[in-house]
């Protein structure tokens, strides 16, 4: 008999996001399992990879690790766009518009607007213009780049609560894609895609960003948090969650303090390089399993190793022929033993005394001997006796003494025997008790199995029944619709045909010889309504 995978089932489906236009547009979501979960469903968009490159040049901010892949072009954005696309392999750019943060640079939104230009033009893909999270400064940013690239599909993040009619509205009218930014909050998640939803933005035209954390207690808190949003939106039939995940990884990894300590002044944490770029690929491993759709990573040993991961587990393969990481910075070797600490040797010197601890042995054995004594005492008396024979009455007590040993010796193995007998009853009383124990929780067990799988079938039955009944009684509901319609338009004719018959039957009124005056004819009414005409 071959081996069957259980399977989850799911009800819900992730929806598809476009950004970019064109041979270079990509596709998120459209998954209708758990991630990577192929044995259970489709994916027919496997996650992508973008790379984040900043506005300014970030030299002096960033740890070297980070600086040196893109040291020859950090200081022009439009040629690090090009790099990072055309010789580390890219899927997209994410350009975090750091310049615009009011309490750094500063830069105004015309100002920015040129350096966003030069990228553009610079490369085809798809890209997504990440602001500073100051929602008055970002909404302002924002809404000029999406009126000067109407049409591209490009990406606005992050959209706010604070901010979402601004940028929300911008990017329905000039036809953009919406990254509703929240703080690690299922239900905030939620209710800002409703808000964009009365806003009138699809959600084939949101990505969430459930912000996402660094290694340690971030990282847990926005996995599981991405895992309740994908289980909601599969398993709950949750639409407004329903959506396509993105997360900012890289921005956040490389600012920690552990990714940018020298070896100096961190010898024990190991290569400051290795150590970032595995901060890094680890994190978004841990992502991608949460339902992440896109990545956004700074390092391209890190867009390596994740790529491979991708391919490796949505394709199948091993990680063993990847090659290890390419280290671009000089090694530098720490002597771990100069810097630890001398090793106190007088513990050895303490754990001397408990040896004499294990002269205990000794001391039973010293006290086993009077037992055998004890058990022989007419040897002792034999002596004495031996000696006193002189004195006739010792002799009287000697044959007496005998019979008294051997009368407690058969007293002794009688208790010893009744003993042994007592604890075979009570060993062969635990066991039965045992073996019924173990019976009866068997049969609970079984009880319980059957009455869970009759539970579920009766509950699935029910449901069975439930959804025929909610069948049948919209299908009762939809043809008392149309009967009401059909009634309504049968009644609609011949009103209206009644109507046109009395409008061709009219026949001409004269006047009267006699004409009232106004005065005349209200009192003539007044006079009808209290029914006062003879």
């Amino acid at each position: 008999m071959a081996f069957e995978i259980p399977k989850q089932p799911y009800s819900g489906k992730i929806a598809t996001t476009t950004i970019g236009t064109g041979e270079s547009a990509i596709t998120l979501g459209g998954t209708d399992s758990y991630p990577f979960h192929l044995f259970e469903g489709h994916m027919p968009n496997p996650p992508k990879i973008a790379m984040e490159i900043w506005d300014y040049d970030p030299s002096e901010e960033w740890p070297a690790a980070a600086v040196e892949p893109f040291k020859d072009v950090i200081s022009s954005p439009e040629a690090w766009a090009k790099k990072c696309i055309e010789e580390y392999g890219a899927d997209m750019l994410v350009v975090q518009l750091k310049s615009t943060d009011p309490n750094g640079m500063d830069r105004g939104p015309d100002e920015v607007l040129q350096v966003v230009k030069k990228i553009v033009d610079a490369v085809s893909v798809p890209i997504v213009f990440w602001g500073t999270a100051n929602n008055q400064k970002d909404e302002e940013v924002l809404k000029k780049i999406a009126e000067a690239f109407q049409g591209k599909n490009f990406g606005l993040a992050p959209v706010e609560e604070g901010n979402h009619k601004g940028v929300g509205a911008a990017a329905l009218g000039y036809g953009h894609i919406v990254v509703a930014s929240t703080p690690i909050d299922v239900n905030l998640a939620k209710q800002l895609n409703i808000l964009l939803g009365n806003l009138g933005v699809q959600t084939d035209r949101i990505i969430i960003d459930p912000t996402t954390g660094g290694l340690g207690y971030g990282l847990e808190y926005s996995y599981s948090v991405m895992e309740r949003i994908r289980m909601a939106a599969l398993t709950q039939e949750d639409d407004k969650l329903q959506v396509p995940m993105i997360s900012n990884i890289g921005n956040g990894i490389w600012k920690c303090k552990e990714a940018g300590e020298s070896i100096e002044e961190a010898p024990t944490m190991g290569d400051p390089e290795r150590r970032a770029i595995l901060m890094e690929t680890v994190a978004a491993v841990c992502y991608l399993l949460a339902g992440s759709d896109l990545v956004i990573l700074r390092h391209p040993e890190s867009v390596r190793l994740v790529r491979a991961f991708i391919e490796r587990i949505s394709e199948g393969g091993s990680m063993v022929d990847l090659a290890e990481i390419n280290k671009r910075a000089e090694l530098k070797e720490v002597d771990l033993a100069a810097i630890s600490p001398e090793p106190d040797l007088s513990i050895a010197e303490e754990e001397a005394p408990p040896k004499e601890k294990a002269a205990k042995p000794e001391v039973k054995e010293a006290k086993a001997p009077p037992k055998k004594e004890a058990k022989a005492p007419p040897k002792k008396e034999v002596k004495p006796e031996e000696k006193e024979v002189k004195g006739p009455p010792k002799k009287e007590e000697k044959p007496a003494e005998a019979p008294k040993v051997e009368e407690k010796k058969v007293v002794e193995l009688k208790a010893k025997e009744e003993e042994e007998a007592r604890k075979k009853v009570e060993a062969e009383a635990r066991a039965k008790a045992e073996a019924e124990a173990k019976a009866r929780a068997e049969e609970e067990k079984k009880a319980e199995a059957e009455a869970k799988a009759r539970a579920e079938e009766e509950a699935k039955a029910k449901a069975e029944a439930q959804r025929k009944a909610k069948a049948e009684a919209k299908a009762r509901e939809r043809e008392e619709l149309l009967a009401l319609r059909q009634k309504r338009a049968e009644e609609r004719e011949r009103l209206e045909a009644a109507r046109k018959a009395a409008e061709a039957g009219k026949v001409p009124k004269t006047p009267a010889a006699h004409q009232l005056s106004l005065v005349d004819r209200l009192i003539m009414n007044v006079d009808r309504i209290h029914r006062r005409q003879s």
